[in-house]
């Protein structure tokens, strides 16, 4: 068991590494074609983005991954009382964006270019849905190739596309190129859903019953979906308020719109990338250990899964602390070879042991939804989300333009982490 979690780390491990690499790729070659300016635009619409995946998704990976993990359920039937409820939730979404369109980008984001881009978000949140949904399958049966592989295909296939259309659309103005950029997508999780299927045993029966949705696991989906996603919701909204708040904030106080949107391009298309670039390294980790303590916690086996906890938060420093300290001593280093500027120097130096403590909030998320617990992460991203937005907005009345910002986010990380920490040695007293 214990050789079987590792082997799931080390191949989410090697996995995530060269999706990163290629994720840095992508964001280079994204940065270099459509420039600072254009970055900034991208990074302003993606807190949107992430919250419309946020909602359309709706817990129901997290659900059925737990849930196929217990080993209590037909897998199959299963899929298919999860997949109904996706496609309703994913319908009225998009109406509801199509409606919204207008005032989000005039109004909320204060910039008419992100009209075109968020209405480009409507048609790929089905197929996001979709992906995750397939994903989860394969990490409740603790089958991390497949995940791995079709995250690689769909990298590939963007980084593809961008190459190739971008410098296409940008002649037509920056929202044209941004709008292509989040378009495909849907090539890309349509690629990664394909990839999945491959992996499906080839002697799966599917009986006609299996296809009827049942409302005892419809029920007990949305009851780990309803907190999962609330939380997650929670922390969207938070992300997608940012910008505006930020916006809103600083023009009152005489900002102008090209410094903040240059200062928040640096700030998140440049510093967050950069500083979150070992994450990948605790993303494997939390995706190895919820099947792991979902299926053990059932078993009431709590000293494995005290055990399976200690050893993930200790490979989540055991990477970090190095890496802090690296980008601490020369953050020009890898500012430079990676995105070819010194722009945000200052922000990555102060960040840097901050971001310490986001290296164990992934798992300890992870163990509070395996352990069925989802309400109390939904609650320690509210209060993350809520100390976030108070102090963004009353330090931006010191004038000390993205500051403001980079203090509050400081804050956040730490209140979530420690909140996160404290409820998980609760309830494995």
């Amino acid at each position: 068991m214990k050789e079987k979690f590792i082997k799931s780390i080390i191949i989410l491990l090697i996995g995530g590494l060269l999706t990163k690499v290629l994720g840095m790729l992508i964001k280079i070659v994204m940065s270099r074609l459509i420039g600072t300016e254009g970055l900034g635009l991208y990074m302003i619409i993606l807190p949107t983005f992430s919250l419309f995946i946020g909602i359309g998704q709706f817990g129901l990976p997290t659900a059925l991954s737990k849930l196929v993990a217990e080993k209590r359920k037909n897998n199959i039937r299963l899929f298919f009382s999860i997949l109904p409820i996706s496609i309703v939730i994913n319908l009225l979404l998009i109406i509801t964006i199509i409606i919204i369109a207008p005032t989000l980008a005039n109004t909320l984001l204060h910039d008419s270019r992100c009209y075109l881009p968020i209405l480009a978000i409507s048609v790929v949140i089905p197929f996001t849905s979709l992906s995750s949904i397939c994903r989860s399958y394969f990490f409740g049966k603790e089958k991390m190739l497949p995940h791995v592989i079709s995250n690689l295909i769909e990298d590939i296939v963007r980084l593809t596309l961008m190459i190739i259309g971008i410098p296409f659309f940008l002649p037509k103005g920056l929202e044209y190129a941004v709008c292509y950029i989040i378009l495909s997508n849907v090539i890309s999780e349509l690629s990664s859903i394909l990839i999945l299927f491959l992996f499906l045993p080839k002697k799966v029966q599917i009986k006609k019953e299996d296809l009827i949705p049942k409302k005892d696991y419809m029920k007990e989906s949305l009851s780990i979906g309803i907190p999962n996603t609330t939380g997650r919701l929670v922390g969207s909204i938070g992300y997608f308020l940012e910008p505006i708040l930020l916006t809103s904030t600083l023009i009152a106080l005489g900002y102008n719109t090209k410094f903040i949107t240059t200062e928040y391009g640096i700030l998140s298309g440049y510093v967050m990338p950069l500083l979150l670039l070992p994450s990948f390294f605790t993303m494997a980790i939390s995706q190895a250990l919820l099947p792991v303590v979902a299926r053990e916690y059932v078993k009431k086996n709590y000293q494995f899964v005290k055990r399976k906890i200690k050893q993930a938060i200790f490979y989540s420093l055991a990477i970090g602390i190095p890496v802090t300290i690296f980008f601490m001593i020369v953050p020009e280093i890898p500012l430079k070879l990676i995105y070819n500027t010194n722009e945000g120097i200052s922000y990555i130096r102060f960040l840097a042991p901050i971001c310490l403590f986001q290296y164990i909030q992934s798992p300890l998320s992870s163990v509070l939804d395996a352990l069925g617990k989802s309400k109390d992460a939904m609650i320690a991203t509210t209060i993350g989300v809520f100390i976030r937005s108070i102090f963004l907005v009353l330090l931006s009345f010191l004038k000390i333009g993205l500051w403001s910002l980079i203090i509050a986010i400081s804050l956040n990380v730490l209140a979530v982490t420690f909140y996160s920490l404290n409820k998980v040695k609760k309830y494995l007293k």
